[in-house]
């Protein structure tokens, strides 16, 4: 199938689901034609629908029936001694957000309409949950898959969620989370979304439109931090979207507000964004193994838009320096025009850099190293900048995954340089838990900056090299 998006204003309007639109991959889409996902596997670990005893019952698999899947290039990865595979509805939803394609397709409330996924010419590698365990995360094993995601999660952690995110150490792979659906569900952010080296993601408010999305509900969207005091969930999406119905051919029908279906909307993005990196030599580090991952989280990050009410920490508290993150939203929507920008401004090494960018390097393990990047703003425009530095935290490479002893704590920090060379801090972040410090400061007219990475000093120093990336944006 090879896909072609409408563009123009009219059919712009008649697209599903909306909250692609929202989201910005129709207009990155639209900019970029090439961007349909071609030569992209995405992994979907999904769990199956019916359990009898605790023991999955392997209704697992989208229902590929559907007018808006039946050309989906879709492969299924279960065990082969057990029970014969059957259709989830949840599974179905989330395949058709992330590759549907139903050009002729109608709701009543709404008449006709185009449907289309994010990423339609993508290849869908649909893992059962309890067989991705064993087969990849217990063993150790690269799943055949550019990036993944789980649309699933349990409040503890627990062995193989640490295995699962030393699967996204050891790889670089982008592993992408739901984190939970609130009161209504559970309390606290859900592994492996609450894990360290996920990507997080929680769903932004809808109040039963389709087409219109707020700051999250703390009713729909789990929120932080942690138990261990991180900053959860990293990035928002729209979940209320359009989806196929499984056990038919042509229905459809809005999901509701629920993380799991903000997972693919992100998975789009980044799909759209690892496709440009494939076909650019000079962007492929950001799919590199062993940091890709990084690079990848850290310009969701930097390119979310601030939703309102976005500020550090929980809802009584100021800014700080020790919260990275909104305890709700994260760093914000996500915007895949913005991030798209952000990577194709390319890799730069430190020193003079452009206002927007990235770069993946390594801190020595003494305090005394440090990362610089210099910048000057405009002559006259207040602007922000949106700064995001992420690294791996490490586990043990074999079962139970604990984490290693010694762990990186890196810290961000932006200053001032004057006319006389002397140098003033404006802003830093430096939480003593999270792998993932974050900026947004608003900078002053015909001012020299610098952005500084280094090792933080409240922390046991690191025995080794830390790798890291770092992106940042003035919008």
């Amino acid at each position: 199938m090879v896909f072609v998006l409408c563009c123009t204003a009219a059919a712009l309007a008649s697209l599903q689901p909306a909250g692609l639109e929202v989201a910005g991959v129709y207009k990155l889409a639209s900019l970029d034609p090439n961007l349909t996902g071609e030569g992209v596997n995405i992994g979907v670990v999904c769990r199956s629908n019916t359990y009898i005893d605790s023991e999955p019952q392997n209704d697992y698999r989208p229902d590929i029936s559907h007018n808006s899947l039946e050309d989906v290039k879709i492969r299924f990865h279960d065990d082969q001694d057990s029970r014969e595979a059957g259709v989830s509805s949840h599974s179905t939803a989330i395949a058709s957000i992330l590759a549907g394609f139903d050009p002729d397709a109608s709701f009543e409330p709404i008449g006709d309409f185009a449907y289309q996924g994010a990423c339609p010419d993508a290849g869908l590698d649909i893992y059962e949950f309890r067989h991705f365990l064993v087969k990849y995360v217990f063993s150790g094993v690269w799943p055949e898959a550019d990036l993944l995601t789980m649309s699933l999660g349990w409040s503890i952690e627990n062995w193989w969620t640490r295995g699962v995110d030393k699967m996204a150490e050891s790889f670089g792979i982008l592993i992408i989370a739901a984190i939970g659906n609130g009161t209504d569900g559970h309390d606290l952010s859900l592994y492996p979304a609450a894990g360290s080296n996920i990507l997080a993601v929680g769903v932004a408010d809808s109040s039963g439109s389709l087409s219109k999305f707020t700051a999250p509900d703390a009713n729909h969207s789990s929120s932080g931090p942690t138990l261990d005091g991180r900053c959860k969930p990293d990035i928002v999406a729209p979940g209320n979207c359009l989806i196929a119905v499984g056990d038919s051919k042509e229905a459809y029908r809005p999901c509701g507000d629920y993380s799991s279906f903000a997972v693919p909307v992100v998975a789009g993005v980044a799909c759209q964004l690892v496709q440009k990196a494939k076909s650019d030599p000079n962007l492929q580090m950001t799919i590199f193994p062993f940091v890709g991952n990084c690079v990848m989280k850290s310009i969701l990050l930097t390119s979310a838009e601030k939703l309102s009410g976005w500020h550090k920490g929980g809802s009584t508290s100021g800014d700080d320096h020790e919260h990275p993150l909104d305890f709700k939203q994260g760093a914000g929507m996500v915007d895949a025009p913005a991030a798209y920008k952000v990577l194709t401004a390319g890799i730069q090494n430190g020193g003079a850099v452009k206002a927007i960018g990235w770069d993946s390097d390594a801190i020595e393990p003494n305090y005394i190293a440090e990362k610089v990047y210099r910048f000057k703003t405009d002559i006259t425009e207040k602007t922000h900048l949106s700064s995001t530095l992420v690294w791996n935290k490490s586990y043990e490479n074999s079962y139970p995954f604990e984490p290693q002893q010694s762990q990186a704590d890196l810290r961000l920090e932006l200053w001032t340089i004057d006319a006389a060379g002397g140098n003033k801090l404006v802003d830093y972040s430096d939480s003593p838990v999270d792998n993932v410090e974050h900026l947004y400061v608003e900078l002053d007219p015909n001012t020299e900056y610098q952005l500084v990475i280094s090792n933080s000093l409240n922390a046991d120093l690191p025995a080794s090299f830390t790798s890291y990336a770092v992106s940042w944006q003035r919008r």
